[in-house]
């Protein structure tokens, strides 16, 4: 089985964390891709994916995500099957919109019948908890088939 994730950013952050998360599963086959360069069409059920994404603006998937979610709702594929889990990025400070990114990439991949497993991380910029840092402890948490050595 093998680990994709995808990150999406507005100012670099996902990307660290996303770094960070594959660190942590640096036992697993692990790939990581901006979502603004993965294809839709390179999702793949026997893949677990890692979501990775801030909140903009007013509540706002990144723009770093914004071509990858636009194309989802273009195929409209049927993702059953496939299984997620999201680390999402925000600052309480704004509210209700508080990781609104990470809620929107789940609901989108959920509507289109893929599952989320493990719990959706929020992590929160105006803690003093380093967003890598806390990604790492989430990441250990993650529901992966373990590896045997033969």
């Amino acid at each position: 089985m093998r680990v994709v994730i995808l990150f999406g950013s507005e100012m670099g952050t996902a990307e660290t964390v996303a770094d960070s998360v594959a660190d942590a599963l640096s036992a697993h086959d692990v790939s990581v891709y901006d979502m603004s360069d993965f294809a839709v069409d390179d999702l793949d059920v026997r893949d677990f994916h890692v979501i990775v994404c801030s909140t903009y603006g007013d509540g706002d998937l990144p723009t770093g995500a914004e071509p990858f979610f636009d194309q989802l709702a273009a195929a409209a594929p049927d993702l059953t099957g496939l299984r997620f889990a999201v680390f999402g990025l925000g600052d309480s400070v704004y509210g209700d919109t508080f990781n609104r990114g990470g809620e929107i990439a789940a609901e989108r991949l959920a509507g289109r019948g893929a599952t989320q497993v493990g719990e959706h991380a929020r992590h929160d910029a105006s803690t003093a908890i380093r967003a890598k840092d806390m990604a790492r402890e989430w990441a250990a948490t993650l529901p992966l088939p373990t590896l045997t050595t033969a």
